[in-house]
């Protein structure tokens, strides 16, 4: 289990930003997810949004026109007390949001963020793909923010809407490429007619991931100390190649990681069940080919806008995809120095083609 330094979590000046963090607790009046089982992104965008330069009146109308436009709704009334001793027993039950929101928040008050994280991500882990990866992202904002508030509403969103994959089997792996293990799905012919009730990504994750063919993914990936750094790679590819709306969470999904790094007891472990969510998603974009190496070089090469007009087109956006996915880019670009993430980035917001 993670060593836990303290119970706290580092605080930066996002804490000390009176507007945003009233904006921030407002959105916490709404649930996680808004109708039909779409994720809420508000309080995650509205951080992105200050970070990439929006003043309190940008967000401010980007709060109201994101209520407005996608008619938040409040969490569900309770149901039952969550215990902890049999706290995993509503897991993926979206009716009991408002329960376990109020136990995590409990948790977090009564052992700090990082106990709370500590004690009760080594069961959440393989539900990685809840809400299409994003009680993940809401984690890993509230990690980023220093927000104890915020920790505890991700962890009941993760529990609510908890998506089991596959259980890795510990079978040896056959390749260290996340690329590789994309690829090799295009031999099962299963994986191209996957049926789902609703167009939603979370659907197609557990449509594809219920097939037999699919189990065995789960341990295709060698893990090792570089993995993080070829998932990063692979997924910029990804979305260079496809510019698809499956990959933009394929990016963002690994910063999303790297942020929550320090407080994940097995950071492999969650690498492992990461991909297997993405690669759940790789017949949704249509088993697209990846760019070949000379491709992404000359892509690299090319003249494009700075980050500051990039960042500052994604802040003029009402699309929290575009808010997202530019934040994201450019907090990886700062990591890896890989100028590819700013000629994607610059593609995602219109303004190169």
């Amino acid at each position: 289990m993670a060593q836990l330094v303290s119970a706290k979590l580092p605080q930066d000046a996002a804490r000390r930003d009176r507007v945003l963090d009233d904006l921030l607790e407002r959105s916490r009046a709404f649930s996680v997810e808004f109708p039909v089982l779409l994720a809420n992104h508000l309080p995650m965008v509205l951080v992105a949004m200050r970070r990439m330069g929006g003043d309190d009146d940008r967000l401010a109308v980007y709060f109201d026109t994101y209520r407005e436009a996608n008619r938040l709704v409040a969490p569900p009334p309770r149901v039952a007390p969550i215990s902890r001793e049999r706290w995993t027993e509503g897991l993926g039950d979206r009716g009991r949001e408002t329960d376990y929101r109020a136990f995590f928040e409990g948790e977090v008050r009564r052992v700090g963020a990082r106990g709370a994280m500590a004690t009760y991500l080594p069961t959440l882990v393989p539900g990685i793909a809840s809400s299409a990866l994003h009680a993940m992202m809401r984690l890993a904002y509230g990690v980023m923010t220093g927000s104890d508030e915020e920790v505890g509403v991700a962890l009941g969103y993760w529990a609510a809407t908890y998506l089991p994959l596959c259980p890795a089997s510990g079978a040896p792996g056959i390749t260290d490429d996340p690329a590789e293990v994309l690829l090799r799905l295009r031999d099962e012919p299963s994986f191209r007619h996957v049926d789902v009730e609703l167009d939603l990504l979370w659907h197609f994750i557990r449509s594809v991931t219920e097939k037999p063919a699919f189990r065995p993914v789960v341990d295709w990936l060698r893990i090792g100390p570089d993995t993080h750094d070829r998932i990063a790679k692979a997924s910029l590819a990804l979305m260079a190649g496809t510019m698809d709306f499956c990959a933009v969470h394929a990016v963002t999904g690994t910063h999303w990681i790297r942020l929550l790094q320090p407080y994940l007891p097995d950071h492999g472990l969650a690498l492992r069940y990461f991909w297997t969510a993405i690669a759940a998603l790789y017949p949704k974009i249509g088993f697209s080919d990846l760019p070949s190496t000379e491709q992404l070089d000359e892509w690299r090469k090319r003249t494009c806008p700075d980050w500051r007009d990039i960042m500052a087109a994604a802040v003029r956006s009402n699309d929290e995809h575009d808010l997202s996915y530019t934040f994201s880019s450019h907090e990886e670009w700062k990591y890896y120095g890989d100028p590819l993430y700013r000629f994607v980035a610059a593609r995602r917001v219109g303004l190169i083609q």
